[in-house]
């Protein structure tokens, strides 16, 4: 009898255990930290299709983005897309001979230096201006313009527009598979 109670006892505090758990993982998951895997080549080289990573989803919420972060957002799809923050509210944003310029000064981005260089036919990234995407001047407040890193197949603000604060999920910058591949992007 004595062991009988014993054994209900200890399969309790294990069901217990494995619901706490259970529900802490999913308390972490669901507004913490998320996991996504990147699809499409839109942010080569810089990611590669199938990388899995990290999503922050705590930073933005007692924060904002900061020019070149790489958020996950809600796309205009149904669809999560992985992109580079470019223009923040209240900046110009202009492409013009491979050359970002931010409010009328240039700006380097050094993350696409390796893919430039492998570029024999053009530029990377084409002509625009905010005006000819947005029929405006400046990105207004509580939105972000995107790109991917890489320009020539990447579809982002150029293409969807200004992306809301509110669809930002969270910023992403830690690769976590495949195991060879294992590091902090910037």
């Amino acid at each position: 009898m004595e062991q009988t109670k014993k054994e209900k006892n200890e399969l309790f505090e294990w069901a217990k255990a494995l619901l706490i758990a259970f529900a802490v993982a999913a308390i972490i998951r669901y507004f913490l930290f998320t996991p996504i895997v990147v699809d499409g080549d839109s942010m080569m080289p810089t990611l590669e299709n199938g990388d899995r990573m990290i999503v922050n989803k705590i930073g933005y919420k007692i924060g904002s983005p900061d020019r070149f972060d790489i958020v996950v957002f809600h796309a205009p799809e149904q669809k999560d897309y992985i992109k580079r923050v470019i223009g923040l509210p209240g900046d110009h944003v202009e492409y013009k001979d491979d050359q970002l310029y931010i409010n009328g000064e240039p700006i380097d981005e050094p993350y696409l230096d390796k893919y430039k260089a492998e570029i024999v036919d053009g530029n990377l990234t084409g002509n625009f201006t905010l005006q000819d995407i947005v029929q405006s001047d400046v990105i207004p407040e509580g939105h972000v313009f995107v790109m991917g890193d890489n320009r020539r197949f990447s579809k982002d603000s150029r293409h969807i527009g200004l992306v809301d604060q509110k669809e930002i999920i969270g910023n992403t910058n830690l690769i976590f598979w495949p195991v060879s591949d294992i590091k902090i992007v910037k």
